[in-house]
């Protein structure tokens, strides 16, 4: 018998609990009228644990969940399912946790190998639509495929064999060429020092990966590519295999390890060819953007102080750490070159986004979620969720934003409405979790004037636990 979450850990319990249901559910009520130009399906993906965790239960460890909201017509149909990985099935068999993703000795005793043998991992931190394939990422293990109207689980995929490593949840696609670029950080092996980079042309075919040796292992959730570089940012949340082994974190913040940015030729570069550039000690979770111009790159990120979630390798807490906005400049002609920061409005954000079709390119706006202080957080070391749907426009530097008060926007993403309207002349969307009401909204805003509110809301009847990262994948 399944048995309760703790009550005791705010990641097991509203607004990140999970949901312990599959549905479907057609033709949403829907407040105001949703644009006849969006049509297409909206995914989200998160941590949706199935069982009761074995001992202290991390945001990052919980099984894979996927929401589509599919949208044609000024009609919204939305069904989730659970990402059916190896771990999933084994405990759904059992009907108990076997697994701890995040501690390799805290496993059932029949399943004390398991971590280090599983290929699906838990699929449940983002997706990406590339080459006719919806993927789940978790950047542990390769990218587990789904059907993108079912949301059936269809297996881990390889590149048919090709893919020897895992595969970031922060893939990117130049919309110029079509080619994906991803890494995979300690790639070699549990622990190990480096990192590897693969590219995947437009027809999804991998084409070329390079194994480049790191300072030290390191966990690397998110990386930059511009027109000509690829930025591997190596920051010290380290991992270690014998502080696992005393029963101390695996993954752990050291800040004395330092900061070091690997930049690489993205055409024709080697690993011999990395060139490390160090920085003042801080971490970035994600890049809004980055682009270059002769040799210098400028990149555009959420920087906190220190890392957020993390202990230290002791097992101590961190402090509250709070992420600005901040654009970071590297001028490759500079031999003693270092990595320069410069505040961009004072803004406090996260899970930032640009106009996909300007990646990697000079662009001018970018969004964001952000905070009022109104919404008291109810986890460790924060005082407030983000609330906040905001817009930066690096030109002007000027700033709009929208508040959802007592209610909690996930991520937001951009979608265009027409393929060849100019940069950010289209839609925001979001899905909304209203705390009055315990429920999730599907939320439409109007990319360059948020402060307006709402165009539309579709509603579910059940909320969809906060999690990572969404895509919007355009209808054929």
């Amino acid at each position: 018998m399944a048995q309760p979450m703790p009550a005791d850990n705010p990641f097991l319990n509203f607004p990140y609990g999970p949901v312990r249901m599959e549905c479907d559910a057609n033709d949403l009520i829907v407040e105001g009228e949703i644009p006849k130009e969006i049509s297409g399906s909206l995914y989200r993906n998160g941590p949706n644990q199935r069982f009761a965790p074995r001992g202290d239960y991390h945001l990052f460890a919980g099984d894979g969940m996927i929401h589509a909201f599919h949208i044609n017509n000024g009609r919204v149909d939305y069904r989730n399912r659970w990402v059916k990985t190896a771990k999933w099935n084994v405990e759904d068999r059992e009907g108990r946790n076997l697994i701890n993703p995040m501690n390799p000795f805290d496993c059932d005793p029949d399943y004390s190998d398991f971590i280090f043998t599983d290929k699906d991992g838990l699929a449940n931190t983002a997706l990406v639509w590339h080459a006719g394939r919806l993927l789940a990422l978790e950047e542990g293990h390769p990218p587990y495929e789904i059907d993108p109207v079912t949301l059936d689980s269809i297996g881990s995929w390889n590149y048919r064999g090709k893919l020897q490593t895992a595969m970031t949840a922060h893939p990117k696609v130049d919309p110029a060429t079509g080619e994906m670029l991803f890494f995979a950080y300690m790639a070699s092996g549990p622990f190990a020092a480096d990192v590897a980079v693969h590219k995947v042309d437009k027809e999804g075919r991998l084409t070329e990966s390079l194994m480049i040796p790191t300072p030290y292992p390191a966990m690397v959730h998110d990386f930059v590519i511009t027109e000509n570089y690829i930025v591997v940012p190596v920051m010290p949340i380290t991992g270690s295999l014998d502080r696992a082994m005393e029963g101390k974190p695996p993954f752990a913040w050291e800040p004395d390890k330092g900061v070091h940015v690997g930049v690489i030729a993205r055409h024709g570069g080697t690993a011999d060819d990395v060139r490390w550039i160090e920085m003042d000690t801080s971490f970035v979770f994600h890049f809004m953007n980055g682009f270059d111009q002769g040799d210098v790159i400028t990149i555009d990120c959420c920087l906190f102080d220190h890392a957020p979630l993390f202990p230290t390798a002791d097992g101590s807490e961190t402090d509250e750490a709070r992420p600005f906005l901040t654009r970071l400049s590297i001028d490759l002609n500079d031999a003693n070159a270092r990595v320069s920061q410069t505040d961009v409005g004072k803004i406090e954000s996260e899970f930032p986004i640009c106009d996909p079709r300007f990646a990697c390119r000079s662009y001018r706006h970018g969004w964001y979620t952000s905070l009022d202080g109104t919404l008291p957080s109810t986890l460790p070391n924060s005082s407030h969720f983000y609330n906040v749907i905001g817009r930066i426009d690096h030109q002007t530097g000027n700033t709009d934003h929208y508040s959802f008060g007592q209610s909690l926007p996930s991520e937001p993403l951009f979608v265009p409405k027409h393929k060849e309207t100019e940069e950010g002349d289209g839609y925001i969307l979001t899905v909304v979790t209203h705390f009055d009401t315990r429920v999730s909204s599907l939320c439409i805003l109007d990319a360059l004037n948020l402060a307006q509110g709402p165009i539309a809301q579709a509603y579910l009847s059940h909320y969809v636990p906060s999690g990572f990262h969404g895509l919007w994948r355009q209808a054929s």
